[in-house]
């Protein structure tokens, strides 16, 4: 990832890891993975989404690194981790499990965080054995099952055929994004985040976005537009929390419901008012205090677990 796919100063700059490594997935496939924080510290694993990449997580980074061993990876294809023209949701759950096994001792527990893409990742993975392993719980941000495209609503035309024929077309562009531009800022922030996100936020999102490589932005689109994983949320045996943004155009809130009614054991739903589709960027200070609820809970049993309702909670950004 060059020093460009990122923004080099203040919150959403990527802090420096404790250590690097690089983990190979069944298929050969080489990983970048960051290690940030103590490593005796209660470990938190990190699963970015589709044209993201570590850097997208730095805010919650530099706040959990202080007290928790955080464990980020690029997805392949994108930041650090080279192209592989493998790109399936089977290619997914082995890159998890492989990142799982580099960095976690035998049946060391953690929190598994993953966002959109992420999300998929660990519905992917959710029967695997070394998921199982070491998943003490998960926090699915900002994702959805199936029916990506015909649920999105970046295309401001009324649901149907021809909104689904458009946004697939939209998402699945072999166009280059090109350098980031106002304009480019611009439909960056309508298709992705809510309308009060900051001019901060949407620079940090830009900058990564942009540096995704084409090919690989565009082989992933693919699998998400045919994506279903509904089979996998009803095998998520984990306790299993649920967030998204309450204004999120790529995956609506239509998909948080229904997670939460297909999990076997969802612990909670946290939608964000006027937040969109990247909240960890724009809403930084309750994702990171869901992350830490969870692991209090799962990971140390510091916090009391209340039950697993799930519960509907709404919070500003």
């Amino acid at each position: 990832m060059s020093r460009s796919a990122h923004v080099t100063s203040g919150p959403y700059a990527p802090p420096a890891p404790a250590r690097t490594l690089t983990a190979v997935s069944a298929d050969g496939a080489r990983l970048h993975v960051e290690v940030h924080g103590p490593e005796d510290a209660p470990p938190v694993v990190l699963a970015h989404g589709w044209t993201c990449s570590t850097a997208f997580w730095a805010a919650q980074i530099r706040d959990l690194a202080a007290d928790h061993r955080v464990i980020a990876y690029d997805q392949r294809g994108h930041g650090r981790s080279p192209a592989n023209p493998a790109c399936t949701t089977e290619a997914l759950a082995d890159d998890l499990e492989a990142v799982l096994a580099q960095t976690l001792k035998p049946g060391e527990k953690a929190l598994v965080v993953g966002h959109s893409m992420g999300g998929m990742t660990v519905m992917a993975a959710a029967e695997r054995p070394r998921f199982r392993e070491h998943a003490a719980a998960v926090l699915l941000c900002s994702t959805g099952s199936s029916r990506l495209v015909a649920e999105a609503r970046v295309v401001p035309l009324r649901a149907g055929r021809v909104r689904t024929w458009i946004t697939g077309r939209v998402l699945g562009s072999r166009a280059p994004l090109g350098p980031v531009t106002p304009v480019a800022r611009s439909i960056l922030k309508y298709a992705t985040m809510g309308a009060g996100s900051s001019p901060h936020m949407v620079e940090a999102c830009a900058r990564i976005v942009h540096a995704c490589p084409r090919a690989a932005r565009h082989a992933w689109s693919a699998v998400l537009a045919a994506l279903d994983l509904d089979h996998g949320v009803r095998r998520l045996s984990a306790p299993t929390a649920v967030l998204h943004g309450a204004s999120d155009r790529l995956t609506p809130p239509v998909h948080a419901r229904s997670l939460v009614a297909a999990l076997p054991h969802c612990v909670g739903l946290t939608e964000l008012p006027g937040v969109g589709h990247m909240t960890p960027v724009e809403a930084p200070e309750p994702v990171t205090a869901r992350i830490r609820e969870l692991v209090g809970t799962y990971v140390t049993g510091a916090v009391p677990e209340h039950g697993s309702t799930p519960a509907q909670i709404k919070e500003g950004a």
